[in-house]
Parts: C-alpha cells; sequence; structure tokens
C-alpha cells in the first residue's frame, strides 16, 4: 500500500478508500491510485482486511447430500444470491448422516473462518449432535420444521401436495394413491400430511401410502405395485425424478397415462417438461428458496441479532399432460 501511495503521489489512507470503495475520492485521485495499482500488481488483502473490519464476507453451507434435485438447485440458488451481495460461499458436505459427521462439519467452519451459514439437511441432525455455532456466526434451514428454534426458510410443502390432490380429485379421481419420499425426510412427511388432509377434507378414502428414496428406481418399484391394482386411477407422487419411474412401471405393464392413470409430481425440474407425457407437477422456486435464506442471515449479520420462526415460500400447480379424468366404469 505504502508504495502504491508512492507511485500514485497520494496518502496511504487515499490508497485505502480507493481500495475500500469509499465514494469521497476525488475521480481523478482515484483513477491515479488504480493505475498505480495495475502498475505494481498491487491487489488488496482480503485476508488481512477481515481480520481489522471483523467480517469475512462468505458463509457456510453444510448439507448432507449433493444427490437429489432440491438440494442441488437450493445450493446453486444460495451461491448465486449470496454472490448478487458480495458474498463468497463455502460448500461442507455432510458425507454421512452420524453425529460425528455434523459436528466436524461445524468445526470445520470455525476453522474457515464464516460470517453466516445456511444448513441444508434434516434439522434432527443438528440437534442430535448438540453442535455449538463459533461466536457471532448466524444460522439460517432451509427446508426444516424448526422454527421454534432456528430461522428457517422452506417451500409451502403442504400446500403443494393439497394443490396436487386437488387437482387429482375435481378431475373426478374418486381417491389418490401416493408414492412418499424416505420417513426421514422432513419435506416428504409434510407432502404426506398435505396429501393425506386433502383426502379428508374432502371425505374420501386415504389408501395406503408407499416409500421411496427420490430417486427414479424406487418409483419404479413403487409403480410396479401400482400398476397391478386396477382400482388405482391417480398418483401423487412426491418428487419428479420418482415420478418418471412411475411412468416408466405403468408403461410396462400397459396402464396409458393419462387415459387409465393420472400422475402428478412435485418439484417441476426442467425436464419434467418433456417426459412422455409432460408431467403435471408442483413447481418450488427454488431461486426464492436460496435468496430469503441469503436475505435472513445477512439480516442476523447486519444486525448482530438471532431470529426464530418460518417463513414459506408459496408453490403453485403447473398443469400439463399427465393427468385427466378417470376413465368410465
Amino acid at each position: 500500500m505504502a508504495d502504491v501511495a508512492r507511485l500514485a503521489g497520494v496518502s496511504a489512507q487515499t490508497v485505502s478508500r480507493v481500495s475500500n470503495g469509499h465514494p469521497g475520492v476525488v475521480e481523478s485521485t482515484r483513477q491515479q491510485v488504480v493505475a498505480a495499482m495495475r502498475e505494481l500488481g498491487y491487489r488488496p488483502n482480503s485476508a488481512a482486511r477481515a481480520l481489522k473490519r471483523g467480517e469475512f464476507r462468505t458463509l457456510g453451507v453444510i448439507l448432507f447430500t449433493l444427490s437429489t434435485t432440491g438440494n442441488m438447485r437450493t445450493l446453486e440458488a444460495v451461491s448465486v444470491s449470496a454472490a448478487l451481495e458480495g458474498y463468497a460461499t463455502t460448500l461442507i458436505p455432510v458425507t454421512a448422516p452420524t453425529q460425528g459427521q455434523v459436528r466436524g462439519a461445524f468445526t470445520r467452519l470455525g476453522e474457515l473462518a464464516v460470517d453466516g451459514v445456511v444448513i441444508i439437511m434434516e434439522v434432527h441432525l443438528l440437534d442430535a449432535a448438540t453442535v455449538t455455532l463459533p461466536p457471532h456466526v448466524q444460522l439460517v434451514v432451509a427446508d426444516s420444521d424448526a422454527g421454534d428454534r432456528y430461522c428457517v426458510v422452506d417451500t409451502d410443502q403442504v400446500g403443494g401436495a393439497r394443490a396436487a390432490v386437488g387437482h387429482l380429485l375435481d378431475l373426478g379421481h374418486r381417491t389418490v394413491r401416493h408414492v412418499a419420499g424416505p420417513e426421514e425426510s422432513f419435506a416428504a412427511e409434510r407432502r404426506v400430511d398435505g396429501w393425506r388432509s386433502a383426502l379428508r377434507a374432502a371425505g374420501r378414502e386415504v389408501p395406503e401410502l408407499l416409500r421411496g428414496d427420490w430417486s427414479a428406481q424406487s418409483g419404479y418399484e413403487a409403480g410396479k405395485r401400482l400398476a397391478a391394482d386396477p382400482d388405482c386411477t391417480a398418483v401423487f407422487v412426491a418428487n419428479d425424478q420418482m415420478a418418471l419411474g412411475v411412468l416408466r412401471a405403468l408403461h410396462e405393464y400397459g396402464r396409458r397415462v393419462p387415459e387409465e392413470v393420472s400422475v402428478v409430481g412435485f418439484d417441476d425440474i426442467p425436464e419434467a417438461a418433456s417426459y412422455l407425457p409432460p408431467l403435471t407437477t408442483v413447481h418450488q422456486d427454488f431461486a426464492e428458496v436460496g435468496r430469503r435464506c441469503v436475505q435472513d442471515v445477512l439480516r442476523q449479520i447486519r444486525t448482530d441479532t438471532v431470529e426464530k420462526g418460518t417463513t414459506l415460500v408459496p408453490t403453485h400447480l403447473v398443469v400439463r399432460d399427465s393427468t385427466a379424468p378417470p376413465p368410465a366404469r
């Protein structure tokens, strides 16, 4: 900095103001300093700046798996939203759902010097691990029901499931079968709650649900059981990947979609419109989830406060060609 100041003919304080983007510098002086920086190959030391200011302009992201569409799209949305705010993101994956893995992730978080953290994983892992956040690091949890303990941003899972079931009932189906996600998933259980409550509110039979693990293969296995049931005319599937497997099973068993069986998914992944037939599904706004996660954690950082409560991001049903009235009996 002293070398830049000498070359530009200004004070070190002026160089500091320019490197920090301070508005109170005459433009001609700023240009002199920038030219001197370029000539000398000077770059401000972000680590030293962080130590001086007590902020690192970095957010940590802890998540359990990169294999699901929802986690990947939420991670992408958080990273993009953070970048727009001038923050970098550091990914800390938890490779196994154990207390030790979660504690290890938080230990690494403390070593990496971040201002806040967004957690994208089942919150019971966080609770079970009895982890402690580093001082002054604020927290937001995505996809959780822990709003009484943390600041949470979630999709309206229950509302989306109700909309899917309501659409099928409005078409004239007597009841709706459900292929749910894994029991340990809060998102899966909230979609089960929405499916079940919509059927009960309409006075319809609540059939036995089937379970998958979010993969197309698990949807295929569940779909084979549904295809063998002649009374099955409508299926709500907890995500689009499993819905793809259900569609394959129905096709292999000669059950036409939507003429004989209607199928609705959840997520509205980009490929859903290219399924055969194009999939009716519940759209999740992952970009908005990421934006609100970053917005909430930055608000806590800037006000040095700890917040609790849940923000729900709305969903909406996208109707395509995989749903129709049931066949005439």
